[in-house]
């Protein structure tokens, strides 16, 4: 009956009064024995009230109550007419945020102030981050952490949160100190948690997406969160709120243990419809070599005739958008005649500081946007509020659509099966990406449009691993007292245990592979008389003693399965270069000048190979020869920014991090001078910018703009004050600063 109901609501073009109140009839019946059914009919009578006979809409209004779907009687401008249902609207009506929440938040918030800590497994488009600025709003704990897994998503909820900068600070980095005067929130990831020093009393943490925890969803972060969570519970004894989308339980004894509630909800206020591109060309899609121009052709035609719609494109990886994109704008150019070109403020600053022939210049000019892990913060925060603001109409996204970034469109089409080239999508991930079909308060319904097959639906089941430890990393465990472990008398434990104590604590405190730091120890131990003056430097460190250091961190850091293809030599050579550059873009010239020249060399010496330079300059020659200048810039810039977001902002400072502790360490031990890498790593983990102003690239201001600060603002100025300093000097009004760079500081 239901999909019978919602066929009839989608395809007849008008409903007279009799036929109005038969389906309203029917889905009050429903409310009564299946609530979600309802609740989807009612949202699809809402895509389409024009349809149906206003006389009725005092019906409509009733019934929208009943479901508890408050915001959209407000949206819809209906109103009540009875005492008690006022009562209720009212009751659900958030002073905090003048807005109405529906029932289910309202519960779920009921819940929160409860003395109850809370796991929530709900739709993306139910509004769980709400409820985190709900409680922010209310003043009600002074100090909070909210964990998100990136750095982007952290930056969104940092821009929902700065209205209340009178009440808390807000705390994005590890050098910031809190605020004795008010209250503290801290946007961490978990690493960061795990690097900060100084919490004040921690009464609130909030964990977005938690079930990053599990060990068995092959995230190489899970150690991280598992050790931060961990570790606030421990110290702190916190309140806690863990949400995440499409989750069917936790691990067993959990919430008897932390006096929490599990809460599932399927309560949506957007319904998602679902079309089957992939049955009708499954012979052709099943061979995507020999048809892989066929399926995108049907991808593009369809992206043109839905074009009235945003659309949301999830490709398998960065390269898999670059293509993607770069074809569709090509078939969208040939296709219309009289393109509309988009006049946006960041086309200027790619001009002045990537390249004017960067394929995302005309990307943009015909409304197209492309957002995965590899771009900087900066490009891909503006290219989602182009996206939100309506300038661009497609964005082609990995599996950032998922946990990078807060966003939704009215499509969204699942058209490559895997993560990366292997891992397939499976139903977990398929529920999140369709869960980004329609933006809540702004569609009613989305649509997802499948190109593969929907992976078989399984139970997800998130295991919290310092909690059930079964599985539980050497990295978790390490940092358990005896008194936590679940099996004393594992060979895993007790090999930990054996661990002498001086170096268990250099262990825990960086948080990574125990074998391999322990492996690092003991080379050092080794090498430290014969190779002293390789591993004991200071400041900026020579080639040879980066070489040794990073082929440490390659040998002993990577964790198994992690990709190699970059090639440690080529990481050397690539980071030693960006510290004499100290600038992407020089890095970008000087990768492209090179790769011409050793091509020109290639086509002049094709069987010469003498030396190892010779081979290289050969092997380089040979791989490039059949692109043009442009196809060789644009690889150049994609594998620099992926280079630059992975190994140097992530990988490469963990690294010299660790290894810095434990060469002190050592020299301790051996009564000799340490190094101390801090300075190169916080140099290269900030883009080599004064380091009272990187606080600034946290908040989405590209590093050309906050070069140009350092003119304006003393080095002695504590970074706390920098944003009060640009705002009330109205920094952003110099004439130094491009259109692009003065909006990102008006922002700010």
């Amino acid at each position: 009956m239901i999909e019978e109901i919602l066929i009839e609501i989608q395809n007849k073009q008008s409903f007279d009064f009799e036929e109005t109140f038969d389906i309203y009839k029917k889905c009050s019946q429903l409310i009564i024995t299946n609530e979600t059914s309802a609740q989807k009919i009612i949202v699809n009578i809402l895509e389409d009230k024009g349809k149906f006979e206003p006389s009725l809409n005092n019906v409509l209004t009733d019934l929208i109550e009943a479901v508890g779907f408050y915001p959209y009687l407000a949206k819809e401008n209906l109103q009540l007419d009875s005492t008690d249902s006022l009562i209720r609207q009212v009751y659900h009506y958030s002073d905090n945020l003048d807005k109405y929440l529906h029932e289910d938040q309202k519960h779920l918030l009921s819940l929160l102030n409860s003395n109850k800590n809370v796991v929530v497994s709900a739709p993306t488009s139910f509004g769980k981050s709400l409820l985190i600025e709900e409680f922010v709003a209310s003043n009600k704990f002074k100090n909070l952490i909210i964990i998100q897994p990136t750095l982007a998503l952290l930056d969104e909820t940092r821009r929902k949160l700065r209205k209340y900068d009178e009440n808390y600070k807000i705390i994005v980095r590890t050098s910031q100190e809190p605020s004795l005067e008010k209250g503290n929130i801290y946007l961490f990831t978990a690493e960061r948690v795990n690097e900060y020093k100084g919490f004040p009393n921690i009464e609130f943490i909030i964990i977005d997406e938690f079930y990053k925890l599990s060990s068995q969803r092959d995230d190489e972060r899970a150690d991280s969160l598992n050790n931060a969570f961990h570790y606030i519970l421990k110290t702190f004894n916190s309140k806690f709120y863990l949400l995440g989308p499409n989750i069917d339980n936790i691990s067993e004894g959990f919430v008897e243990k932390y006096n929490a509630i599990f809460y599932k909800t399927k309560s949506s206020l957007v319904d998602v419809k679902t079309i089957d591109i992939y049955s009708e060309h499954k012979e052709k899609f099943n061979r995507p070599i020999k048809f892989k121009e066929y399926k995108e052709e049907i991808l593009f035609n369809l992206l043109l005739s839905n074009k009235q719609n945003q659309s949301i494109i999830y490709c398998s990886s960065p390269r898999r958008v670059r293509y993607l994109s770069s074809k569709f704008c090509e078939f969208l150019i040939n296709k219309i005649e009289d393109t509309l070109i988009e006049d946006l403020d960041i086309i200027e600053w790619i001009t002045e500081n990537i390249s004017k022939d960067w394929s995302l210049i005309k990307l943009l000019q015909n409304k197209i946007g492309i957002h995965d892990g590899a771009l900087q913060k900066h490009i891909t925060s503006s290219v989602i509020d182009y996206f939100n603001n309506g300038n661009l109409n497609y964005l082609f996204c990995t599996t950032t659509i998922i946990e990078g970034v807060n966003t939704s469109a009215k499509n969204i089409i699942f058209f490559d099966k895997t993560k990366g080239h292997n891992t397939l999508i499976d139903y977990f991930d398929y529920s999140n990406i369709k869960g980004r079909a329609g933006r809540l308060m702004i569609h009613y319904t989305g649509t997802i449009f499948n190109f593969n097959p929907v992976p078989p639906n399984e139970q997800v089941i998130i295991d919290i691993p310092f909690f059930e430890q079964n599985p539980i990393s050497d990295e978790v465990l390490i940092n358990l007292e005896e008194a936590e472990i679940k099996d004393t008398r594992s060979e895993q434990y007790n090999r930990i245990k054996q661990i002498p104590q001086n170096e268990k604590e250099v262990i825990k405190k960086n948080g990574v592979q125990v074998n391999g730091q322990r492996n690092i120890i003991e080379t050092i131990r080794e090498d430290i008389v014969s190779d002293y003056n390789l591993i004991t430097w200071t400041t900026t460190p020579s080639y040879e003693q980066l070489k040794y250091c990073l082929n440490l961190g390659w040998k002993f850091l990577m964790k198994k399965g992690e990709s190699k293809s970059l090639g440690i030599g080529k990481l050397v050579h690539k980071t030693f270069n960006y510290g004499l550059h100290q600038n992407l873009r020089r890095l970008i010239n000087s990768d492209i000048q090179n790769i011409i020249e050793c091509v020109e060399y290639y086509n002049l010496h094709k069987n010469n190979d003498s030396n190892d330079l010779v081979k290289y300059k050969m092997s380089l020659g040979k791989r490039y020869r059949t692109k043009n200048e442009l196809e060789i810039m644009e690889e150049v810039i994609m594998t620099n920014f992926q280079i630059q977001k992975h190994w140097f902002q992530y990988k490469i400072p963990k690294w010299l991090s660790v290894i810095n502790s434990i060469q002190e360490f050592v020299c301790n031990e051996k009564g000799l001078r340490a190094g101390n890498y801090n300075y190169y790593t916080n140099l290269i983990e900030n883009e080599f910018l004064r380091e009272n102003l990187a606080i600034l690239s946290e908040f989405g201001i590209p590093s050309s703009a906050i070069r140009k600060l350092e003119k304006l603002i003393p080095s002695s100025m504590q970074q706390d004050e920098i944003i009060k300093s640009i705002r009330e000097n109205k920094l952003y009004e110099n004439s130094s600063f491009i259109e692009y760079e003065r909006n990102k500081l008006r922002e700010t």
